[in-house]
Parts: C-alpha cells; sequence; structure tokens
C-alpha cells in the first residue's frame, strides 16, 4: 500500500529536522520507498514545491519522473466528489476557495480512486474547524486513509541512523569552542 506524500510532508521536512545537510537519510528514504513503490505524490505537488526555488525545489526536479505521478482519469472523476464535498461543507467561503486552489483536493481525489493509498500530511483534523479546509478533514468525511507524516515513517520502520565513524564531539570540546 503506497503512502502519497502531501506538499507540506516535504516542504516542513526541509525546513526543520530534516533539512537536507541535517538528516539527509530522509531524503534517501523517500527515493529508496519510491522506487519500492511504497511512497509517492503527484504532478500538483511537483508544481507546488517548485514555486519554493530553492533545493527542495532542485531535490524534487531530479526525482520528477518516478516520484510525482501524473494525474489519471480515475483522479479527476474523483475530484468532483471532493469538490461536491468541500462546496457543501460549514467553512467559510475563503477557506473553500483556498483549499480547492491547491493540490490538496488532487491529493485526496487520487488516493480515494487508488484503493489501498494512504495520503500523508502534516495536517491534524480538528473538530468543527471553519477558518480553514484541512486534508483530514475531507479525508474523514470521505472515509480515505489518512495519516501523520510520523506515523508512515514509524508503519514503515523509517530509521535515519549517523554513518559509521560519525561521532559527536565530547561535551568538553564543544564548550572551549565556544
Amino acid at each position: 500500500m503506497p503512502y502519497l506524500l502531501d506538499t507540506n510532508t516535504l516542504i516542513q521536512a526541509k525546513n526543520e529536522y530534516y533539512a537536507f545537510d541535517l538528516c539527509p537519510g530522509f531524503w534517501h528514504w523517500i527515493e529508496q520507498e519510491n522506487q519500492r513503490g511504497e511512497v509517492v505524490s503527484i504532478e500538483p505537488v511537483l508544481t507546488e514545491i517548485r514555486d519554493g526555488q530553492d533545493e527542495l525545489t532542485d531535490w524534487a526536479n531530479q526525482h520528477a519522473q518516478e516520484l510525482f505521478l501524473p494525474i489519471d482519469q480515475a483522479t479527476t472523476a474523483a475530484l468532483t466528489t471532493v469538490v461536491n464535498w468541500v462546496h457543501a461543507g460549514d467553512f467559510k467561503e475563503e477557506a473553500k476557495r483556498d483549499f480547492l486552489a491547491k493540490a490538496d483536493p488532487i491529493l485526496i481525489a487520487y488516493a480515494m480512486s487508488h484503493p489501498g493509498t494512504i495520503l500523508a500530511t502534516h495536517e491534524v483534523h480538528i473538530e468543527g474547524e471553519r477558518k480553514k479546509v484541512k486534508i483530514p478533514t475531507v479525508c474523514k468525511a470521505l472515509e480515505v486513509p489518512c495519516v501523520r507524516t510520523f506515523q508512515m515513517l514509524k508503519a514503515q520502520n523509517a530509521q535515519f541512523v549517523l554513518k559509521t565513524g560519525h561521532h559527536l564531539a565530547p561535551k568538553e570540546l564543544i564548550m572551549n569552542q565556544s
């Protein structure tokens, strides 16, 4: 069952805890799992990443062919269900417009139309939220499997281990360097 990555799983990782220079293992893991057919994303996510014009854009461009899948007819057909649910939802109109303008509804439609696919995101469902339409909220309503990014990593037994021979400096050495 493949995991489908939301844009924020990559952008937030790059900006925070899995920066390319801090944890290259995360990026290698995505590449490895993609080759095994366990991790994918879609072209609209690549489009959003390319808005950044940074090292994530460079990495995504290097893996565009294999990682970011094109939108197929099944996804396009399921998109109507997602859009109709959002329009009927009790969200502010601005929240609906913002959500529908991004890759999010297409991600949900892709997962919906490809059984066994699990959408991975950093977003969290908040009951009664009206200011923002969130992926887990729509997924819950439409019965589309959705997990947080760290749940995906745990389920896939991801490990990012220091290379052999790399050791942390002793506390005294770090203190003397300041």
